[in-house]
């Protein structure tokens, strides 16, 4: 030392790569589980722990409840369909029934409507032979009792008889055979009655058949 420097001043000089070398071992000891040796400069591996994430976990329950509420919904329509069905199904099951039963009731009613209309000719003749035979003939009295047990035995299954004679054409009840001019009597009113009209339970099974008044004629010259 000169005896220019100050007194208690020490002064060393330390190389740079020393330092360098003190930091590096400072470093691997403070590394728990440093292996011995390891290359300077390599590559500290630091191992982190993920913390919780809430916002990850009330997005993840949120789709759950989304996902619930699209099957709940897809439940309930599936649910709706088969009531649906099933209310078409019984309200089909009793119109069925309603149907079948009026044709059963029509069937009872109805169904001997053929043969009354192949028996009403069989009791126009009867009709008509009382019309045409004399009154002293003994055998009218005969063929009244028949003609009236033969009617009787008729409605006993809703088959009635009806007379047009005087009442206005109605077409929905008669049948017109002629016209018959006639200043007596107002156009369109039955003055004849060929055959009288049968119902079978207020069902029209045959029309009366009539003639039906029109204006009389002018004579083409007049004095």
């Amino acid at each position: 030392m000169g005896d220019s420097q100050d007194k208690g001043h020490f002064s060393a000089d330390i190389p740079p790569d020393a330092v360098e070398a003190a930091l590096r071992s400072v470093e691997r000891k403070a590394r728990p589980g440093a292996a011995e040796g390891e290359g300077d400069g390599a590559p500290v591996e630091v191992e982190v722990t993920p913390g919780e994430a809430p916002a990850d976990d009330a997005a993840s329950l949120r789709a759950q409840v989304e996902l619930s509420q699209a099957l709940g919904r897809e439940t309930q329509k599936k649910l709706e369909d088969v009531h649906d069905r099933w209310v078409r199904a019984v309200a089909d099951l009793e119109n069925y029934r309603k149907r079948a039963q009026k044709e059963r009731e029509d069937v009872q009613k109805f169904g001997v409507e053929r043969l009354v209309k192949d028996l009403l000719p069989v009791l126009d003749n009867l009709d008509r032979a009382l019309a045409a035979a004399a009154v002293d003939d003994p055998l009218v009295e005969g063929v009244k009792l028949v003609r009236a047990s033969f009617e009787q035995a008729l409605a006993r299954h809703g088959v009635k008889s009806f007379s047009a004679m005087g009442q206005p054409f109605d077409p929905a009840r008669h049948e017109a055979l002629l016209q018959v001019p006639s200043a007596e009597v107002a156009p369109g009113t039955v003055v004849l009655e060929h055959a009288r009209g049968f119902t079978l339970h207020e069902r029209l099974v045959r029309p009366a058949m009539v003639g039906v008044s029109s204006a009389p004629t002018k004579d083409a010259k007049e004095p």
